[in-house]
């Protein structure tokens, strides 16, 4: 008996130790219960002691025990020996409780155990060798062969979770490996690296060292295993094939297999993308990878086709990458030649040379350049007129340079002539036509109408663009031909103010000012006009006097303004300068040499004047770039004597700042308040600014209190270059306004300080708004002027009744009169 209890103190002191059970329970009556132990637990763990309910006085254990689970007869569940996941994970036991008697008077109940896995299993491969192959370019990242282990431990923890990793490759080439495996699946593919640089030439087999990790391989406490794997590198027979050339046109029956293309294995699916659209594709593939051209093919609709093959395993995955497959179209001669048009026209002068080049004659053929087939033959075949000879003109048989042959030609004996040229390849002929058009050569001179068109006087404020004359010379040569054409000019005065515009159908010129006329500069101007073609001369013919004429042109006075050598002068000074400084100076000249007296125009401030004889500009009133920052005025200048004319310019003069305006605040603070009573600092965030530029505040702007009386109860503080924070640090303040005055002073040099004062109202505060009584308002009766004014109006009412009820008591009799009292208290109880 002493030695069942001490067994009993003995799973007790375990139990708490241990602390096994549901939610920390480690007691409680019968009922269905599930527990979590940890497999490999040290034997004579308490589990959980079941709580007996009288009769009961006793337990028992049945169902999956193993030999393994016991329980004490006062409940305590236990298990003697260490658990085994992979021998059984779910240990299914009843609980019953029993009476002194051993009858069942309660359950049983159904107890599971769960036995949670721990890492005690290393994982191992199937094999301990591996043997695969991969073909040379398989496409990467494809598995072509896997590896496998098992691992006892649970696969649904980091226990039984499987890493696989490539740890040797031999031989490893360039540092580059060639071959990767799905960590997780063991699925070995080739990388990008192997798709392109495997070759069983060069190397037909490689090997691989493989390991497996469980933990997911995350752990250094993780168990491995490692397994050699040979891979033998096949041949790729997947290649595209040799380019195919197919005759154009051809008359065999179709389809015409062309080439092949054929998959590593059997079984693959062909087909063939198209890479461009086109109405008819004209190839097709068999399932055999023989390619097909399904009709005859034109060169000249298109000349090549590249397009591609591709093989697809059974559920239309591709395979590997396409293979390109290109077809160039073989020419025949079925094209004939074509004129470059309907009639070619070409042009020669009347007194070309013989063998001189009239043009080339350039046909065209659509079949294949630089074959046979596209090489042309030119031969003349008739010529109209035939005068004054046969055979004045020959064309170059393969050049098709048509040249002069027998004689100059004369236009007044022809002015055209109609060729017929043959061309021709080896197999075909064609019939073109070319004019051929005799020109007139320079042979003549223009003469003018007359050799001088007199004198002209004209203002010299004559206006641009006026026609002052009109010229005119004749040509003997064709008529609108380059030949006949005359252009005008004027000889040796190109730049000066006339110009001459010609009419191209009529020849007149039209001489017209193209620049100010200027009496005091020119005041005559000799002119010798030229007329002259703009095709050169024939050798032998000259320009002589005929071709020219003279002209003279008066210019007369006019009284002009002055002129200003610029329309806007630009000065800048300092808003600070002193009245009298100089700030700019204007020039103004009059064509006439007059005198010019200056004068301002537009100065509605009154900050300028101007020296009438100088023209030197100076101040005449204190500056203030706030109240304009660029300063426009207007600069007469007037002749002195003369018409008294006049012509102004405009004078901009830009002010500099300077620092002469101390801060100020940025806005009126009316609504500042800090609810009484104070509990707690209270801060009030307040803006500034200044007139002058923002860079002389915005740099080291400073705050502080302006009077020493404010010292104790508030403290101010910089937040930056234009806001400032206001604290409340004192705490016996009353309900009204303080003005509180703050000191800002500017970055400026010198800098300058402003005093400026913000409101701050205490006030009690409802819901956080400041609630204020309502002020007394002029015009409008206080409280205690309202309340007299109704007492009064009261007493008023109280007497009229009175009297109107005396008067009633005295014509009805006493008692009449006391009801009516009584009457008339009960209302004013009321």
């Amino acid at each position: 008996m002493m030695q069942a209890q001490l067994h009993c103190l003995c799973l007790l002191t375990l139990y708490l130790t241990t602390g096994y059970g549901q939610e920390r329970k480690f007691s409680g009556p019968l009922k269905p219960m599930t527990f979590s132990i940890f497999e490999g637990q040290a034997p004579s763990q308490v589990i959980f002691q079941f709580k007996a309910n009288p009769p009961a006085v006793t337990f028992k254990l049945t169902g999956e025990t193993d030999g393994i689970f016991q329980i004490q007869p006062d409940g305590l569940l236990y298990h003697n020996k260490a658990l085994d996941r992979e021998t059984r994970a779910v240990h299914k036991l009843q609980v019953s409780a029993l009476n002194a008697n051993g009858a069942v008077v309660e359950g049983p109940v159904p107890i599971t155990i769960e036995v949670k896995d721990i890492n005690d299993n290393r994982p191992t491969f199937l094999q301990q060798k591996y043997e695969g192959s991969v073909r040379q370019n398989s496409r990467p990242g494809k598995p072509f062969m896997y590896v496998n282990a098992t691992d006892l431990d649970d696969p649904t923890t980091p226990n039984g979770q499987l890493f696989y990793e490539i740890i040797i490759q031999l031989p490893k080439i360039n540092n580059a490996m060639y071959f990767q495996i799905n960590n997780k699946t063991g699925a070995i593919s080739l990388t990008r690296e192997g798709a392109q640089e495997l070759d069983p030439v060069k190397n037909p087999s490689y090997s691989l060292v493989v390991s497996v990790k469980d933990m997911g391989g995350q752990t250094d406490h993780s168990f491995s295993d490692s397994t050699s794997v040979n891979i033998m590198v096949k041949e790729n027979i997947w290649k595209a094939p040799d380019p195919v050339e197919i005759v154009e046109n051809s008359t065999d029956p179709h389809p015409v297999k062309i080439t092949q293309v054929q998959w590593n294995e059997p079984g693959a699916q062909y087909l063939l993308p198209e890479k461009e659209r086109m109405p008819t594709f004209p190839f097709s593939i068999d399932q055999e990878g023989g390619i097909y051209v399904t009709r005859p093919l034109d060169r000249e609709e298109k000349d090549s086709y590249v397009f591609y093959a591709v093989a697809k395993d059974e559920i239309g995955t591709i395979l590997a990458l396409p293979l390109e497959i290109r077809v160039k179209v073989k020419d025949i001669n079925d094209n004939p030649p074509t004129c470059p048009s309907a009639v070619t026209v070409f042009e020669v002068q009347e007194n070309e040379n013989i063998g001189s080049n009239i043009g080339t004659f350039i046909a065209h053929d659509i079949d294949e350049e630089n074959t046979a087939n596209s090489v042309l033959m030119y031969k003349i075949v008739d010529q109209i007129p035939k005068i004054p000879k046969e055979g004045l003109f020959l064309i170059q048989s393969y050049l098709g340079v048509v040249q002069l042959a027998g004689q100059s030609l004369k236009k007044q004996d022809t002015p055209q002539y109609n060729l017929t040229i043959e061309v021709s390849d080896k197999d075909f002929k064609t019939l073109c036509h070319v004019e051929i058009h005799v020109i007139d050569i320079n042979d003549q001179i223009p003469i003018f109408e007359k050799s001088d068109y007199g004198n002209l006087t004209l203002a010299e404020d004559t206006a641009v663009g006026s026609t002052i004359l009109t010229i005119w010379a004749t040509d003997g040569d064709e008529p609108f031909t380059g030949s006949s054409k005359i252009l005008y000019r004027i000889q040796g005065d190109d730049d000066g103010p006339l110009g001459i515009d010609t009419d191209p159908q009529t020849n007149v010129g039209y001489v017209i000012i193209k620049k100010p006329l200027d009496f005091e500069t020119a005041p005559v101007h000799n002119i010798v006009f030229q007329a002259e073609n703009p095709e050169p001369l024939v050798p032998g013919i000259y320009y002589n006097t005929s071709s020219s004429a003279t002209f003279k042109l008066i210019v007369t006075d006019v009284n002009e303004a002055p002129q200003f050598s610029q329309r806007v002068y630009q000065a800048r000074v300092k808003e600070d300068v002193a009245i009298g400084t100089i700030v700019g100076n204007v020039t103004a000249k009059d064509p006439e040499n007059l005198g010019i007296s200056y004068s301002l125009r537009g100065d509605p401030r009154g900050w300028l004047k101007i020296d009438p004889v100088t023209g030197t500009i100076f101040t005449a009133a204190p500056l203030d770039r706030e109240a304009e920052s660029l300063y426009r005025v207007q600069v007469v200048a007037t002749e002195v004597g003369g018409y008294s004319r006049e012509s102004t310019a405009n004078f901009h003069l830009t002010l500099w700042d300077v620092n002469d305006n101390p801060p100020r605040l940025a806005k009126d603070y009316t609504g500042l308040f800090l609810c009484h009573p104070l509990h707690q600092e209270g801060t009030l965030i307040f803006e500034v600014t200044d007139d002058d530029q923002p860079s002389l505040l915005h740099q080291h702007v400073s705050f502080s209190l302006g009077s020493e009386s404010f010292r104790h109860d508030w403290n101010v503080l910089r937040l930056n270059d234009t806001h400032g924070k206001l604290t409340a640090t004192g705490k016996n303040f009353e309900e009204r306004v303080y003005n509180v005055p703050i000191r800002v002073t500017d970055g400026g040099r010198p800098p300058l300080e402003g005093l400026v004062f913000l409101p701050v109202t205490f006030c009690r505060c409802v819901e956080g708004t400041c609630f204020r009584p309502a002020a007394h308002q002029s015009g409008m009766p206080t409280v205690g002027m309202a309340v007299g004014i109704l007492l009064t109006t009261f007493l008023v009412i109280g007497i009229i009744l009175a009297v109107v009820f005396i008067r009633i008591k005295k014509n009805e009799g006493k008692d009449n009169v006391e009801s009516a009292q009584a009457s008339e208290a009960q209302p004013l109880r009321n």
